[in-house]
């Protein structure tokens, strides 16, 4: 009826009745019910003209709609210049506006026009308090928080969580936790939120009090926690947090899976790794990539490789995280050949290689001294796969140069460069300057490493341990007082074991395992044992 009526370039049919309500919902019905079945901006303008024609340009309802489908069909501009001609914009179409902006990216426009809504005396409201937070820096934020104050909406669930997320991001997380002690009600999804910005900034111990303190907490809640734990190099309080949660008899998901399986990769707790991939299949838990790709990297780096490779064949989608990480955890068991036969099935079943597939098949060729199809691959990225070489494949070619003893070409390398090379390619790079009995090399490498800013202990016990196998003790000793007059401690060693799905964890010298006295009372029957055979135990009598 509507674009009959149109055709007919008569504007006046429709003044008939222009006091009709019942005609003007109808027509309001029709134009929303129209734009809503654009599927592209070039639709829209015949719409336009008939809301026009019958003076609908002014409806707050089909305005709305206009700028909501604008915003979809991209055309922000579009939405603006009607919204412009809005007599008196209710903070309805200020909201519509203003998330339009803010969807599209223009940000400063979206808390440009929230202001003039403000001089305008037009009040906000949630939504759009909500809305123009999205597009705020952090001291845009503040000022709409202090008007958030003003106007008595600080008890708002959903500015609260906001104002939160931006000061968390900020990592302003006082102001953050003020915002969250002020909410009416602090339910679990806001606890959840204030954990995760205290565990990125590091924060553990108060959001483990926070978490503490919560009093109904769903699986969210708990993988939150349990994340943050294993992000902060937490692992056993992140293992007995998820023990803790199985005792509570609360679900879990995928991600909850890939946190716990991440602890147990890092602390090389293989037997629980495998709980939690029966686990995982007897919940009938979909085995997605997400989880795959993290008990391939759990096998793998808790020693069973095999394992490894049975679920990586059991895959029915794989996808290059997926390669990458089976590369890596072959590489890591020195099954070079391995690795490169997977690498090349990655290939030929049409995925791209990028900068960490390239890592992982030059560390491969590494472990396994294949210095030419290492310098094969490193002389190929760019030209076969479009990934430039960054530090990280340079260190490759320099540890597997090393490796195989062509220590002076290793470093012309190193000066050859295009970036200044790290600590920890110079290092290994010194550490085979030792195994090869390379001294000279070895003793410019390490004063080249001193002579930057952060030198750590491994180089001072590197050079010491140089000197001394040439039989340099002076020298020898003398690092060591370097080291100790530069207040630089030797990093104690540490080691992991797990008992009955418990891990176990040990320091040079401990003494506060609970089972100390047994444990070094097996350490001198050891020691006696060694001695017996005339053997001399310097790292166990060290530890005694």
């Amino acid at each position: 009826m509507i674009s009959s009526l149109a055709a007919t370039g008569s504007p006046s049919v429709f003044r008939r009745d222009p006091d009709s309500n019942t005609l003007r919902l109808s027509r309001r019905k029709t134009f929303i019910s129209l734009l809503r079945n654009c599927k592209h901006i070039s639709q829209v303008p015949s719409i336009h003209a008939k809301i026009i024609r019958t003076f609908h340009e002014q409806d707050a309802f089909v305005v709305f709609e206009f700028i909501r489908v604008c915003s979809i069909l991209g055309s922000i501009d579009y939405a603006y210049d009607v919204f412009r001609y809005v007599s008196n914009p209710n903070v309805y179409l200020y909201t519509a506006m203003i998330d339009a902006f803010v969807s599209s990216g223009r940000s400063a426009d979206g808390v440009s026009l929230y202001h003039r809504m403000i001089q305008n005396s037009v009040l906000p409201d949630n939504y759009v308090i909500t809305s123009v937070l999205k597009a705020c820096d952090l001291k845009e934020c503040r000022e709409i928080h202090a008007q958030v104050l003003k106007l008595g909406f600080g008890s708002s669930r959903s500015v609260g969580l906001k104002l939160m997320e931006i000061y968390g991001k900020s990592g302003e997380l006082v102001d953050a936790k003020k915002v969250f002690d002020e909410m009416p009600v602090r339910d679990q999804v806001a606890a959840t939120v204030m954990i995760n910005y205290y565990s990125e900034c590091g924060y553990i111990k108060e959001a483990l009090e926070l978490f503490q303190d919560v009093k109904i907490k769903d699986k969210v809640c708990w993988t939150a926690m349990i994340d943050g734990l294993v992000r902060n190099k937490e692992m056993n309080k992140a293992l007995e947090l998820f023990r803790e949660m199985q005792m509570e008899n609360v679900s879990t998901n995928e991600f909850t899976a890939v946190c716990v399986l991440s602890a147990c990769s890092d602390l090389g707790a293989l037997e629980l790794g495998r709980w939690v991939h029966s686990f995982v299949e007897n919940q009938k838990m979909e085995v997605s990539n997400f989880v795959g790709n993290a008990l391939i990297n759990m096998y793998s780096r808790c020693g069973d490789i095999n394992e490894a490779k049975q679920v990586f064949k059991g895959m029915r989608d794989k996808d290059v995280i997926s390669y990458n990480t089976m590369i890596s955890g072959l590489a890591m068991h020195g099954a070079s050949f391995e690795a490169i036969k997977e690498f090349r099935e990655m290939v030929n079943r049409g995925f791209r290689p990028n900068q960490v597939t390239l890592v992982a098949l030059l560390n491969a060729c590494s472990h396994g001294g294949l210095l030419d199809i290492g310098l094969e691959v490193f002389n190929s990225m760019w030209r076969v796969f479009s990934v430039e070489p960054q530090i990280e494949h340079y260190g490759c070619i320099v540890d597997l140069l090393g490796r195989v003893g062509r220590l002076e070409e290793a470093y012309r390398f190193i000066e050859n460069m295009p970036m200044e090379p790290d600590h920890i390619m110079l290092g290994a790079l010194l550490s085979a300057c030792k195994i090869h009995g390379n001294m000279k090399l070895g003793e410019k490498i390490a004063k080249r490493l001193l002579a930057s800013e952060n030198p750590d202990s491994g180089t001072y016990v590197l050079l010491s341990n140089i000197y001394a196998s040439s039989g340099k003790w002076k020298e020898s000793t003398e690092v060591r007082e370097s080291m100790r007059e530069s207040g630089i401690g030797k990093e104690p060693g540490c080691s992991t074991i797990e008992v009955n799905n418990k891990i176990h964890e040990f320091l040079v010298g401990d003494i506060k395992h609970p089972h100390k006295e047994a444990i070094y009372q097996r350490l001198q029957e050891l020691n006696r044992i060694l001695r017996f055979k005339d053997n001399e135990p310097e790292i166990i009598a060290d530890l005694l």
